[in-house]
């Protein structure tokens, strides 16, 4: 959400960059956890991105509510705050989940590493619980995948 909201500031996409900072605002909602000093510090750094996202659209809201929250106190004035900066590392995922369609329909899914070639996709597609159970022994005619996507099964 961070990239997009810095790609929309980039091209002057402010409703953009209202939609990025609702979705954020939202995940920081659905942020559940046990009270742990880890999710507290978790918390408080989505909201100072937040606030230093809505800074350049609403300025007087965002610096008075990062001095009501006390983030004037640890990190200074929201107008000397540094731009928050993604980490590319942190988006990086290590599994990701690809539908598996059996004669075009959508019949489950299969999760494989995300640095998976396609021959390793076809592998793990054939042998799930989903294919086994809807090919009941056939072979496949045909294996298509798309990478990040999905494996579609012609039986």
């Amino acid at each position: 959400v961070l990239k997009q909201v810095d790609y929309a500031y980039q091209r002057m996409q402010y409703y953009t960059v209202v939609s990025g900072a609702m979705k954020l605002l939202n995940a920081l909602e659905d942020f559940k956890s046990e009270a742990t000093d880890a999710s507290n510090a978790a918390l408080r750094e989505g909201f100072s991105i937040l606030l230093r996202c809505l800074y350049p659209a609403t300025p007087h809201l965002a610096h008075a509510l990062w001095q009501q929250l006390g983030y004037a106190d640890a990190h200074g004035d929201l107008l000397d705050a540094p731009w928050p900066e993604v980490d590319a590392g942190a988006l990086q995922k290590d599994e990701i989940e690809l539908m598996l369609q059996i004669n075009g329909k959508l019949r489950g899914s299969v999760t494989v590493s995300a640095a998976a070639d396609k021959a390793t996709i076809e592998a793990a597609a054939l042998a799930s619980e989903a294919f086994t159970k809807q090919a009941a022994g056939a072979l496949p005619k045909k294996v298509i995948v798309v990478p990040g996507r999905l494996v579609n099964i012609v039986v």
